[in-house]
């Protein structure tokens, strides 16, 4: 049940996609009416819309489209249903295993069509350690796989709670079985999945996202993004994450308007890739974590923007916390030449645990306060020495019921406090995944003066406005607290990045530990590349201590000059302060430069050792292009480069390039050095030509000698 390809779409620089409708001149109801679940909404759309281009999958990136009408989607999912309700797994829980494609969309509205609670997962790599995805199947009590048959492949390579499931491959069930769907009941309680959140503060919990869940969150997301019928989503997003799946793929089939997809690979790989297909398909929605729009600033070339064309954007969602102002300001104006608009931002706050939107709106509004007076949960503003330019989350939507409450007394704030966010209304999800007194303590809070509730504890820290705009200031449990005051890890992070250029940013995290009974502050920040050999890493350190004692009056214990990329970070970029803060006790960190504020030292010194063949020259400069620094050694390994998802895609992609050959992720973490990985292609080389065609070759090597 393979995808069409180039089916039902057009595009011209002027309309973008061809959007077909059917709407019956004789309907003057909205449908919505109707729809008690996605099932109904999927359905519905198969009926009646039945030839309009619900979703496009650029599986190079670029150009090369896979689509899906309303009706193959609504097909797909029938056949797949019953195939699932042959194997009795009506209840059960199931992951889905997909890489980005088309092929998740049929699964994971066959699972609801079902019955069958989907648990959206990653693939793991081959031959890799699948901690997590053991965690996952073993709390989930998940019954089958459903994954396509290419990556099944992979099975006897995994784990063994991965290979004793069954796999169902989704991509080989018969069309005709959708003939034979019989749609289950379906309660608007049921849970429809389960949403792993990404354990940026905590292990990894299954929020229960019911039916009724994503339809509320669905209605909420396309009011507040003001989404018509000539609306038009453009995103990479992880299809196994709660933005990727409830914002890109879901709002989209809900809101009746065409979603253009490509692989995160893609857009990590040429972020320009993004802006492309916004300019292509006139796009007017599309986003994602802040992080994003920085790889955006950092990495696209001014001779890459020739063409495009982003006047269509009018929501650019952010859904990183916190958001940074300097990041919108910076994005706007580099991309005003192509016709981006600050005001398209659209600033928003949400989590799995809501299903994922809560408030956000375009026109971003910022609040200009004193950072001090956050110290003491108080609000002063006005431009200061210590002032900090903050973003609005939004203002409170229709349908729920947002609070800022003291987080130890449990008594509503008023405007000019600070408090954790408390949030109710009927997106909240169910709870976690037979973890009853987490569920409890998170999602069944009451005011402890007036017993209203249930509201859920979102475990950030916040204010809202007199306007009514929310602002969030951090996470509860990433505040520092020394001597009765409160400080935000994030201010503190940001006095680094500011004040020391050679730093990376967004790459600092600033913690607290506990020394002889005391707090004591901990600040672990990553060099630029370029500078590793350079700077002074002692002046440095010294001088981050100072800017921090001089703007928070703060003693810190000790800074941290880590090699690059390697602080530990979520998915999807946010910084894990947490995990940085176990790494630093348990001596994890790659740590290139310590300061301590007793005056010890740790330094590591290294020496470059020259490319000796040309596999080993060409990689070494391959490497240095990618990292921006001619600090690259022979001798180096992946990881010793600060090597990533980001860097691993970027330099596989060269190597394809440049060689001619394809490596694997795996290749890049097994082989120690890059002189290792450079007899590693050659072997490749060597492999790609005995498939060759004997006669085809003889003609290439005549070619070469000639």
């Amino acid at each position: 049940m393979k995808p069409h390809v180039h089916s039902q779409v057009s595009t011209t620089p002027h309309s973008g996609v061809e959007i077909v409708s059917n709407h019956s001149s004789k309907t003057h109801y909205s449908p919505e009416t109707l729809w008690s679940t996605l099932v109904d909404v999927l359905q519905w759309r198969g009926s009646n819309q039945p030839h309009k281009t619900a979703y496009i999958y650029l599986s190079d990136g670029e150009s090369t489209e896979e689509t899906l009408t309303y009706s193959q989607v609504d097909q797909q999912a029938k056949a797949i249903a019953h195939s699932l309700h042959n194997q009795n797994l009506k209840g059960e829980n199931v992951l889905l295993m997909y890489h980005s494609g088309l092929e998740f969309i049929s699964a994971f509205f066959a699972c609801l069509y079902a019955g069958v609670t989907a648990i959206p997962v990653y693939p793991p790599k081959k031959n890799s350690h699948a901690t997590r995805l053991d965690s996952i199947i073993s709390t989930s009590h998940a019954k089958a796989i459903l994954t396509t048959e290419k990556i099944e492949t992979i099975k006897k390579d995994t784990s063994e709670a991965l290979e004793s499931l069954p796999w169902i491959t989704t991509d080989t069930v018969s069309q005709a079985d959708a003939a034979h769907y019989k749609r289950p009941n379906i309660a608007l309680n049921d849970t429809a999945f389960l949403q792993y959140t990404s354990g940026s503060t905590s292990a990894p919990k299954g929020v229960m996202v019911t039916h009724e869940n994503i339809m509320e969150n669905e209605k909420m997301i396309k009011e507040a993004f003001q989404h018509t019928s000539e609306s038009i989503v453009v995103g990479w997003l992880p299809i196994f994450h709660d933005m990727g799946l409830i914002g890109n793929l879901l709002q989209p089939a809900y809101a009746g308007v065409p979603y253009i997809q490509m692989s995160p690979k893609a857009f990590l790989e040429k972020p320009v890739r993004w802006l492309s297909a916004i300019s292509k398909y006139n796009a007017t929605t599309s986003g994602g974590p802040n992080f994003a729009f920085e790889h955006c600033i950092h990495k696209i070339q001014d001779e890459e923007l020739y063409g495009i064309d982003l006047s269509s954007w009018k929501v650019a969602f952010n859904g990183a916390e916190p958001i940074q102002a300097s990041t919108l300001k910076r994005f706007a104006k580099k991309f005003a030449k192509c016709g981006f608009k600050e005001t398209a931002f659209f600033p928003c706050y949400g989590m799995a645990e809501t299903t994922l939107f809560v408030s956000g709106h375009t026109y971003p509004k910022y609040d200009e306060i004193d950072s001090q007076s956050l110290e003491t949960g108080s609000i002063s503003r006005g431009e200061t020495e210590k002032s900090s330019l903050l973003v609005s989350s939004g203002k409170n939507v229709s349908g729920q019921d947002i609070r800022i409450v003291n987080p130890k007394s449990h008594i509503e704030c008023n405007n000019s406090e600070v408090g954790e966010i408390w949030v109710s209304g009927k997106h909240v999800a169910a709870g976690y995944w037979q973890m009853e007194e987490k569920t409890q303590e998170t999602f069944q809070a009451t005011l402890a003066d007036t017993n209203e509730g249930p509201f859920l504890r979102t475990g950030d820290l916040g204010y809202i406005r007199e306007d009514g705009e929310l602002f969030v200031t951090g996470r509860a449990k990433d505040v520092i607290i020394i001597n009765g005051k409160n400080h935000y890890p994030q201010d503190i992070e940001l006095t680094v990045e500011t004040s020391a250029p050679k730093i990376q940013p967004f790459a600092t995290a600033a913690f607290s530990i506990e020394e002889n009974g005391e707090e004591r502050i901990v600040v672990t920040t990553e060099i630029q590349r370029q500078h590793m050999r350079s700077a002074d890493l002692e002046e440095l350190s010294s001088d981050i201590a100072k800017s921090i004692a001089t703007h928070h009056e703060l003693t810190v214990e000790a800074v941290c000059i880590l090699r690059p990329m390697s602080i530990p970070k979520t998915s999807s970029g946010k910084i894990q302060r947490h995990a940085a803060a176990r790494q630093y006790l348990n001596q994890e960190l790659k740590i290139l430069h310590e300061w301590k504020s007793k005056g010890s030292t740790q330094t590591n010194d290294r020496i470059i050792v020259a490319p000796e063949t040309e596999s080993e020259e060409l990689l070494v400069s391959i490497w240095k292009d990618v990292l921006e620094t001619d600090d690259v050694s022979t001798t180096d390994d992946f990881f010793s480069l600060g090597g990533n998802s980001l860097i691993a895609t970027q330099i596989l992609s060269r190597i394809d390039d440049e060689f001619g050959v394809e490596m694997s992720f795996q290749d890049l973490f097994d082989i120690a050095t890059i002189k290792e990985l450079a007899v590693k292609v050659e072997e490749a080389q060597i492999a790609a030509l005995d498939d060759i065609d004997p006669e085809l070759l003889e003609e290439m090597l005549e070619e070469i000698e000639a």
